[in-house]
């Protein structure tokens, strides 16, 4: 899922997006009000790691959390969402394999995230994780890899962070902490 301009949309295998039905439920959301402390003007074509780059120059810690938006025209664009699950709930690096990737050039979205400290890792994905929807909301994914032509990034920095746990059976009986968590999140998330 993504949430932009206050509304959910539900980002499927296929690479659709749809506006997502007030029955959708997920296991995970990091959602915040965004409010731009800082903007970026990309006026020249720049990769996934210079943006990146682009954007740590602005940032004033590495220790506060982030919420990025980026938008513009992009050259390319690679996606992937993964597939609905159901129980027994196979583990993340597990639910990740087989997902369906999609490219995407001359594309006009939104890319929209955060970048989280390093001692977020587990809570959430430490570093960038991003999710985008193209210009008309009917297609997106998480963005694996992109270069941007032109466009403009936005920084909101955060200091809060309000974490709610359920109480559920299930998730009382869970085995959550696992040896390898850090590296299947980085499998996971397309070694970035």
């Amino acid at each position: 899922m993504v949430i932009l301009d206050g509304i959910c949309y539900h980002l499927r295998a296929d690479g659709s997006a749809t506006v997502a039905d007030d029955a959708d439920r997920t296991p995970f959301a990091a959602v915040t009000r965004f409010k731009t402390d800082h903007t970026l003007v990309l006026t020249d074509p720049t990769n996934r790691a210079d943006t990146i780059a682009r954007i740590d120059s602005l940032i004033g810690s590495p220790n506060l959390m982030y919420a990025i938006r980026i938008s513009g025209q992009f050259s390319e664009m690679s996606t992937r969402t993964v597939m609905a699950q159901s129980r027994p709930y196979p583990p993340l690096i597990k639910a990740t394999e087989g997902q369906a990737e999609s490219r995407r050039t001359d594309v006009t979205g939104t890319l929209a995230g955060f970048r989280l400290p390093d001692y977020d890792q587990g809570i959430s994905v430490a570093g960038y994780h991003l999710h985008f929807l193209d210009e008309d909301r009917s297609e997106g994914g998480h963005a694996m890899d992109f270069r941007v032509s032109h466009g403009e990034a936005r920084i909101c920095t955060l200091s809060e962070l309000h974490l709610s746990l359920p109480r559920t059976p299930d998730f009382l009986a869970a085995e959550l902490a696992t040896a390898d968590a850090a590296e299947q999140i980085r499998q996971t998330e397309g070694g970035h």
